[in-house]
């Protein structure tokens, strides 16, 4: 069995996951995992998928995807992940605010700091307001008040707001 990471960046258009699920499925492909978006007008998918093709082949069969140009397609054979650390707690982090440069790098760096793990982080720009939201997993024993103090320093000398939250069946 072979895991395979595959993307699919580019001009956006009706049929895009159609197209590309029904290749893959005709492979014998497994779609484990995914997330699929539109960025400024333009789609976005990464798929991870387990079977028995390989990257050649299955590039082979998404290839007709970017034959007009609007679309790159990539395919590659990614290693099976073991998890091997310890269960920690799941969070929700958003911010919001005024953009500017420096916003993800900043909070991120104070998620790494104290061993989290941003599972999934999603950004959008509507006018002057840039809003960021992030599934963390923290580790056991992480000192959650002082992660949220950096973080609350860091949103002050951006000039944004933070709010760090336990998350909820719901929110994952």
């Amino acid at each position: 069995m072979t895991l395979l990471a595959i993307t699919v960046l580019g001009h956006d258009r009706p049929g895009i996951i159609a197209e590309t699920t029904e290749q893959l499925a005709g492979l014998g492909l497994n779609l484990e995992d995914s997330s699929m978006t539109l960025l400024r007008g333009h789609f976005a998918m990464t798929l991870i998928c387990a079977g028995d093709g390989s990257a050649a082949v299955v590039e082979q069969a998404l290839s007709p995807l970017a034959a007009d140009g609007t679309l790159t397609v990539t395919v590659r054979e990614v290693p099976e992940e073991h998890a091997d650390r310890a269960p920690g707690s799941a969070w929700v982090l958003t911010v919001h605010g005024g953009d500017r440069a420096g916003i993800v790098s900043t909070v991120a760096h104070e998620i790494a700091q104290v061993g989290g793990n941003i599972t999934d982080l999603t950004t959008r720009l509507a006018g002057e307001l840039y809003l960021l939201i992030a599934e963390l997993d923290l580790p056991a024993g992480a000192d959650v008040p002082a992660l949220e103090a950096a973080l609350k320093d860091a949103a002050q000398r951006l000039g944004v707001g933070v709010t760090l939250r336990e998350a909820e069946a719901d929110d994952l």
